[in-house]
Order: structure tokens, then sequence, then C-alpha cells
């Protein structure tokens, strides 16, 4: 299907993209270049090195399994927490905490910055300039790629200019920014791009069902499982895609039974590429199946809905009120997407919030729900479209003017949790926020508000010793009833 629009350069979402591409350039860039950044804040640190782990390990120093290496290149880069990034399996050897998928995904760029790294007399270690800026660059890429095909998909829908207020929404006035230009290794990031090319491919497939766009269905299923295993609900977007209604739920298992082929060749390839991951933990520890997150896990019965959406800590709509829009916005969305924009969303705000670590680390709003928003922007858009009806001009104005607050809103978060220094991953409280809300500085009183998970255990106790004692019956030496102002006297402190 042609791209809507695709004659002129000039149309309203392509502005709107180029000025979005602009902000997260500039930003990724010039604003916070990860990349130059050392220690915790450099591009490969915390679980972005996890991810990453395997490409040194298997292709640099051809030991995945006792990585022997990781002490020298902790003690020089200090990326995380020591071994915080894999474990020791009972056979004896280390095991990744994190699946492969994302490292996959680097391969390209290391292997970019590996074959530069020498020649522009940096170490060829892993980690050093060359690896950390291949990589940061190659996730701006990523991010400007998957943004490009979530416009396409939105144009399948709505008008230019729903879609490119959508796009100026989501870059300005999300938490998008953050994980896309700035920290954009992560893997919501990449997986945001796996799911815009998943629907565009999914629309395709439905238009002509072929064996190749089946395969790619496949790829990208597989591809986002193994990058991040709760993503295997990806596999939502191609099953109930375009269903409106019972009929067209009776008339989808008939398509399934006609192309059932096509339908098992998607299949068998999500398997294959999941299986990797099989084949690492069996090379690895000799088991087919190892649980790698070790103590970390899901509470099902109990998920921490409230405060993934409000807390001060990291609720997405906190950080992120824009999203309040698209939450509205599901109740506008038309019957050809309303079922799958619908249960997929809600399906990935209860996983998110069923993890036990439900503030993501230091997330800043949940970085979790950040690959969702492929599915997302159709709700925004709708609410837009809702909003644009005419008749009632009020809406136009109470939306622009909240919007505008929320990009502000936003583009000052992201300030403040890095060259601000007002925002304190994993301590903020709802009195802290409201004290530094708007501030570009803060009183060092107001960190007494934090939340720092740590108990007072009192000084320790220097000249202690007696100097009165009571016993409400007889005047003691030292007392006086001359200056009494309750009570009938008074205890005298003097030199000694």
């Amino acid at each position: 299907m042609p791209e809507p629009g695709s004659d002129t350069f000039r149309t309203p979402s392509k502005i709107a993209f180029w000025l979005c591409a602009a902000l997260m350039a500039a930003t990724c860039l010039f604003y916070y270049p990860k990349w130059k950044q050392a220690n915790t804040e450099a591009t490969l640190s915390w679980d972005v090195s996890g991810y990453y782990l395997y490409l040194p390990a298997a292709l640099i120093y051809h030991d995945i399994r006792h990585l022997n290496w990781w002490e020298a290149v902790d003690a020089k880069y200090h990326p995380g927490p020591g071994m915080g990034q894999a474990f020791q399996h009972p056979s004896g050897n280390y095991v990744m905490k994190y699946p492969m998928g994302q490292a996959l995904q680097f391969l390209p760029w290391f292997a970019a910055a590996h074959l530069l790294a020498a020649p522009l007399g940096f170490p060829a270690d892993g980690f050093s300039l060359p690896y950390q800026a291949a990589i940061s660059w190659g996730s701006l890429l990523v991010a400007l790629l998957g943004l490009w095909f979530a416009r396409r998909n939105l144009l399948a829908f709505f008008p230019e200019r729903t879609v490119a207020a959508v796009l100026i929404c989501l870059v300005f006035g999300t938490n998008y920014l953050e994980y896309t230009a700035i920290t954009g290794a992560m893997t919501h990031n990449w997986l945001f791009t796996l799911y815009s090319l998943l629907i565009f491919t999914t629309m395709r497939f439905y238009e002509r069902p072929t064996a190749l766009r089946a395969a790619a269905i496949g790829l990208l299923v597989g591809w986002a499982t193994l990058t991040r295993p709760t993503e295997i609900i990806s596999a939502l977007i191609p099953l109930l895609w375009g269903i409106d209604g019972r009929s067209a739920f009776h008339t989808r298992l008939a398509f399934f039974k006609e192309h059932f082929r096509k339908m098992a060749l998607a299949v068998l390839v999500a398997g294959a590429v999941i299986f990797l991951q099989a084949l690492y933990w069996k090379f690895a520890s000799d088991d087919w199946v190892v649980y790698s997150y070790q103590d970390q896990g899901f509470s099902w019965l109990r998920p921490h809905l409230s405060d993934v959406l409000f807390s001060a800590r990291a609720g997405w709509l906190v950080y992120s009120p824009m999203m309040l829009f698209a939450v509205a916005g599901l109740f506008f969305l038309r019957a050809q997407l309303r079922w799958v924009v619908l249960i997929f969303c809600l399906v990935a705000l209860y996983i998110t919030a069923a993890w036990d670590i439900w503030w993501y680390g230091g997330s800043l709003g949940q970085r979790a729900m950040v690959q969702a928003y492929p599915l997302w922007v159709f709700a925004l858009a709708a609410f837009l479209e809702w909003v644009r009806k005419p008749g009632r001009p009020w809406k136009r104005w109470a939306f622009t003017l909240l919007a505008c607050v929320f990009i502000y809103i936003n583009l000052w978060w992201t300030h403040q949790a890095h060259r601000g220094g007002l925002f304190v991953s994993e301590q903020m409280t709802k009195r802290y926020m409201l004290k530094v809300l708007g501030r570009f500085e803060a009183q060092r009183d107001w960190l007494k508000l934090l939340d720092t998970k740590e108990e007072f255990k009192g000084a320790e106790r220097r000249e202690v010793r007696q100097v009165f004692s009571e016993d409400f019956e007889n005047a003691r030496n030292g007392t006086t009833d001359e200056a009494a102002i309750a009570g009938n006297r008074s205890f005298l402190l003097n030199n000694d």
C-alpha cells in the first residue's frame, strides 16, 4: 500500500516527524550525549550492559560461561553492580540475567565499533568510546525508524493533521523522548520499533497474505520475545488485528484455516528465534530452561496498578500526563482498532504492574510502557479526532492549553533527570515532587523529603554522664525556684 501523502515532503505528518527527529537528535548528540558519560551514566551501563554482555563475551573474549574477563572490565569502566548482570548457576558456570534478543539487535553496531576501535586508537575491549558511541547512535537511528513506521501505521486510519499532532504529543510530551534520545539503548526503544514494524507487516499481510509476510511476522514476534520474554504478547497483534465483532472473529478463524500453512510458518519462525535462548542456556548451564531473573518475579494476583499509574516514585501518568489523552481515547477508537488496541494495552499494563520491582529501577515514569506506545498512539489519535470535531471549539482550546502544559512538564522532567538533578531516581515522594515541580533550583532541606529507604540509627554516644536525677520527693542541688516557668522549681545549667 503506498504511503498517504508520499507525493510531497511537506505534508503535516512529515513536517512533524522531522521536527521530532530534530529534537531527538539534538537531545542525543548535544544536550546529553550519553556515550561521553562515565561509569553508570555511560551508554553501556546497568541493564544495557547486561543485555549487551553476550557480544564482548562471545566475540572478543571467547568466554561466555566463566566471564573471567569481566572483573578487569568492571574495574576499568564501572558499568554497574559488579556481577549483577549474570549469576552463577549450580553447574558452576555463569548465566546471563537477560535474554539475547537485544544483543542480536546491537550486533551490527558492535561490529562497526569493533572494526574501528583499534585504528582510531581506542582499546578494542567492548566498552571503550567507539562502542559507547556506536550503540547510542544506532539506538537513535532505530528510534527514528520506529517513529517513521508508527507514522505510516497511523496514516492508514487517521488524517495528516491528526497524525502530525500525535507525533508532537508523543515525542515532546511523553517519556518516549527520554527512552529514545537519551537512554535509547534500553530495550524499550528497540521494542517500540519492532512493534511498529509488526503492525505495519500485519496490515500488509491481511491485505495480501504471502509466505514472506507470514515469516516476517514470526520473525518480529520471536525477536520481541527473545528481547523481553513478556513480549510474547506481541502475538496478540496479528491474531486480533482488524477484528471488530463476532462475525469478524469467525471470519478470522476461517482465514487462519484457509492460510494454515502460512500461519504455521509464522509460528515456526517465531519458535526458531526464541529457541536460540534455549540453546544458549543449554550451552552455559546444561539446562534447556533457566529462570535467570533469580529472586525477581511477578505478583499476578496483586498487581501494583495504582503505583504504576499514579505514584510519585514512577507513576506513568504522573511523569507523562499527556498519555491521559490516550487513556481517554480508548473510548473513541473505531471498531476496527478497538479490540486489538484495548486488549493489548490492558494486558501490557497488567504485566507491567504485576512485576514486583514495579518502579523498574531508576525509571522516569514507567519505562516498561514505552514499547506499547505503537498501540497507544492509535488511542491518542482517536481522542484528537474527537477534539477536532466541529461544533465545540472549546475542546480544541482546552486540549491545546493542556497539551502545552504537559509538554513543558515532560521536557522539564527530562532535564531534571539529567542536567537539572532535581529528579532523584527511586527516591521520589509526593511532598518532594510538589516542592520542586517547575523549579530549577532546590533548597537543601527539601532533600529530607526524599524516600532514601534508610533508617536513622542515631549518632555515636560520646562523653555520656549523669547531670541530674529527680525523685519528685526532695529538692535537689542544682535546682532553684527563681526561674520556674511552670511547677515549683527549675534545673540550673552551668559550665560544669
